[in-house]
């Protein structure tokens, strides 16, 4: 016989009260609560995350590229930022080791070490901020040459998103740059020969000041010092002041090898340098080819292509037969023996 719904009902709450009666007599924090703790230092993590204050890099970490600090800046960010811990309402009163730690049992954070533990050669000491980290095998906040990476997913701004949909318009408008109107291709065609150029003259000048303070004073002068850099910020990129040379300065041997080539370089140039008639044709080759590109249209491509066929179509019915070419050489060359005969019978 089946169970009544009463009894059914009866049972369930049974089993409810027992799975209720199991639970760690230790944890007397309700599930709201708990919930509530857990937004509360969430909200805390995105918050220290945003702002600026706290310096941090981005490096990989087992494969996956992370964003991390370190616990002394985490120490000297709450000292200077008390505002910061209003969010954690009841436990604003923690210290920076606790709120770290409790970050780390939470798994908002995670702590890491640097994988090149030596000292490269040619440096005085490690890596301020290294590219390269792996996971400590203690997981506990300590503000002696430790790292801290970020374990949640950060909130995607509004540029980004605006961003993933004006890409494919991009796309698209670079896969139909030919059938551009004339005016739209120039604007396209200067921007880009003025971003090159830009680009190209920064990255000369940068590299004309490292090469001559190095040679005169054996200092290592980098202007943008992060402009070649991958793992950086947008802010970081274009960083106009140098970093601090920590580097041992190099030895006068070597700094008056690199100038004599850098002499011998440049005089090769200058020797080997196109004169005026030359350039002038390259010139004349270069605008040839953008012309051709910015005059492109469908209509030119089509009436070519037109033209073509009608010349081709001409010359297929006015060609003569192979036959009547075969036998054309053999009557000139019967022409030739009659005329030959004939004189040599005057003779």
């Amino acid at each position: 016989m089946t169970k009544s719904g009463a009894e059914k009902k009866r049972v369930r709450r049974s089993a409810a009260l027992q799975n209720g009666g199991s639970r760690d007599p230790n944890n007397d924090t309700p599930p709201r609560k708990q919930v509530k703790e857990k937004d509360l230092f969430q909200l805390f993590s995105e918050k220290v995350r945003d702002h600026k204050e706290l310096e941090s890099r981005w490096g990989v970490l087992q494969e996956t590229r992370v964003e991390y600090f370190r616990g002394k800046d985490f120490v000297s960010f709450l000292g200077k930022h008390p505002e910061v811990k209003e969010v954690l309402e009841s436990d604003k009163s923690l210290g920076p080791e606790d709120i770290a730690n409790v970050l780390l049992g939470r798994s908002l954070l995670v702590r890491c070490d640097r994988v090149v533990k030596t000292v490269r050669p040619g440096k005085k000491k490690l890596s301020t901020w290294p590219a390269h980290l792996e996971i400590h095998p203690d997981q506990h906040f300590s503000d002696n040459d430790a790292f801290f990476a970020w374990t949640f997913v950060k909130r995607r701004p509004l540029w980004q998103t605006i961003l993933s949909f004006v890409w494919p318009v991009v796309t698209l408008a670079i896969c139909l740059f030919p059938v551009f109107p004339h005016q739209c291709k120039l604007l396209v065609l200067y921007t880009c020969a003025g971003l090159l150029l830009l680009i190209f003259s920064v990255l000369s000048v940068r590299g004309l000041i490292f090469g001559t303070v190095w040679i005169l004073l054996g200092r290592r002068l980098w202007i943008f010092p992060n402009i070649l850099a991958e793992e950086t910020t947008l802010s970081e990129l274009f960083q106009f002041w140098p970093k601090k040379d920590e580097e041992e300065r190099p030895k006068w041997t070597s700094r008056l090898f690199y100038a004599a080539v850098a002499a011998v370089f440049i005089l090769v140039l200058r020797h080997h340098a196109p004169d005026e008639a030359a350039r002038a044709r390259y010139q004349r080759r270069v605008s040839n080819i953008i012309d051709d590109v910015l005059e492109w249209s469908p209509k030119l491509a089509l009436s070519g292509f037109m033209d073509q066929d009608s010349v081709v179509n001409a010359t297929e019915t006015h060609s003569p037969a192979p036959e009547e070419h075969v036998a054309q050489p053999k009557e000139e060359h019967e022409v030739e023996e009659e005329e030959s005969g004939d004189s040599h019978h005057k003779q």
